[in-house]
């Protein structure tokens, strides 16, 4: 044991240490040796470890889903760095919950076994795939990690990474690739199908999901394709539970209890899960640790995703531009906290239609307690990244659901001014905002433009498809960027908050 503990007196976390953690932190009670894998999850980021991996790990301390552990992999070059750090301790995880009150309670996750090598053709992942012991492969890859067209939401065949995948499917560089590469072994082999489970915020993830992959197969094998579309199931989910990124401020939290953990998350303490019970090939009873299994998951989707992601957007833009650091920080000013409010109260919550037995003003109550949690350090720039994948999917919905029943959208469109706005690059008080997006580059030289002509702006139709022919929406966008821009933003929140309800 004495090798477990490093220099500074931190016991480094790891199986062997885990009956010396201090008393105050929960540890898992079964037997880690004795688990066997059945999921594979592709991209092992905080999310995952907080939210899967965490029920999993619940049932597991119930002597539940022994033979259900996880099998982490990633397909991006820097997925190598969380893979050491995980490996190095034994592929625990120090979960650290924080309420608003500034409580702390603290467990030690064994749901995960092990980390596949990350490769660039990706045979590792495909191998361990094709094991008929696998029955679940998860992802949370982000929006933008689906390659879809926002004019069709299908997958976008045009593009550089999936063209090679399908002219070369042995050797694939995307998770959708792999999964394709892995399936066509199993068929192959007379074995049986796995169920494919999204994890990341998209309406009707699982749809999405299995459109990817089947078209994918459909681009290098026809007959594959039909397989994997009649033995595969994709169940749609709802998830839920602010994880913010792990950084100096997180590593401190569990230093200071004596635990060398390289690789801590922070979480606020709500967490949800909403999944259609769809799994061609058996599933965890996740919902003996708190998931749902249920018929309406869009309604559960449609709500969290407009609101509360679309929420987080509503925030960040705005609070990025005036240099503020956290959520709750956004939450809290005057103004921006309003124009949260009255955008959500007018323009979002009214084209929501709430799950049976739940209330959207109820639920905005709740979201907005959470997002004002001040113990929780989830950082404008983590809220704001991908901004090109997270407004097609979070806020453009519900603008189009305002501009078809001829309601009111000037909030919105002040909504998708700030961002332009936030995407120039530079806050109002001149210091820099570093690139915070796949295509920053092509959004930051768009904001440039848009900045004297504010429709060019609304060109960019892989993110706006129509919208730019939508004159009610294309005039409001640019009122709202001019003055951005000549007024300044909180000037022009004000007059947005001074104005009465309009369509």
């Amino acid at each position: 044991m004495a090798l477990s503990i490093q220099e500074t007196g931190e016991i480094a976390l790891g199986n062997k240490t885990l009956s010396i953690l201090p008393p105050s932190v929960k540890t898992p009670n079964y037997d880690r040796s004795q688990l066997k894998a059945g999921i594979i999850h592709i991209g092992v980021g905080n999310f995952h470890r907080a939210h899967l991996a965490w029920y999993l790990h619940r049932l597991m301390q119930q002597g539940l889903a022994m033979d259900w552990a996880i099998i982490g992999a990633g397909v991006r070059p820097r997925d190598s760095d969380m893979r050491a750090r995980l490996l190095k301790q034994d592929c625990l995880t120090t979960l650290i919950e924080l309420d608003a009150k500034g409580s702390q309670a603290m467990e030690v996750t064994g749901a995960m076994l092990d980390y596949l090598p990350v490769e660039a053709d990706n045979q590792a992942l495909i191998n361990a795939m094709a094991d008929p012991d696998i029955r679940i492969v998860s992802l949370t890859i982000t929006e933008s990690g689906y390659y879809q067209n926002a004019a069709t939401g299908k997958l976008d065949i045009t593009h550089p990474d999936i063209l090679y995948d399908a002219k070369h499917p042995a050797r694939p560089r995307t998770a959708f690739g792999a999964m394709v590469a892995a399936l066509r072994v199993r068929r192959d082999r007379g074995g049986a199908p796995f169920t494919g489970l999204s994890c990341d915020n998209l309406q009707g993830n699982g749809t999405i999901l299995r459109q990817a992959i089947v078209k994918l197969a459909a681009l290098s094998d026809t007959e594959l394709a039909t397989w994997i579309d009649s033995q595969c199931s994709f169940p749609n989910s709802m998830v839920d539970c602010i994880v913010p990124a792990t950084g100096p401020a997180e590593l401190a939290l569990v230093q200071k209890l004596g635990i060398e953990d390289s690789a801590p998350v922070t979480h606020e303490d709500f967490r949800q899960w909403v999944i259609e019970d769809n799994f061609c090939a058996g599933r965890p009873d996740w919902d003996k640790a708190g998931a749902e299994f249920s018929r309406h998951v869009h309604q559960h989707e449609t709500q969290k995703i407009r609101m509360l992601n679309g929420g987080h957007q509503i925030l960040a833009n705005a609070a990025e531009i005036i240099g503020l650091h956290t959520i709750s920080q956004a939450m809290g000013h005057p103004l921006i906290g309003a124009m949260f409010a009255k955008v959500q109260r007018e323009e979002i919550v009214p084209h929501v239609t709430p799950p049976p037995g739940h209330n959207a003003s109820d639920y905005l109550a709740l979201i907005s307690t959470r997002f004002a949690n001040e113990a929780i350090i989830d950082t404008v720039r983590r809220v704001a990244f991908d901004g090109a994948a997270r407004h097609v999917g979070f806020i453009l919905p519900s603008l189009r659901d305002g501009l078809t029943e001829n309601s009111s959208i000037t909030g919105l469109a002040l909504i998708e001014a700030i961002w332009a706005r936030m995407c120039l690059g530079v806050r109002e008080d001149g210091s820099l905002i570093a690139a915070n997006d796949p295509s920053w580059e092509m959004l930051v030289q768009t904001a440039r433009q848009a900045r004297t002509t504010p429709r060019r702006w609304l060109e960019m139709s892989h993110i706006y498809g129509d919208l730019e022919k939508e004159e009610r929406f294309a005039s409001a966008f640019e009122e709202a960027l001019t003055s951005l821009y000549q007024n300044g933003i909180e000037h022009t929140i004000t007059a947005y908050l001074a104005s009465p309800s309009s369509a």
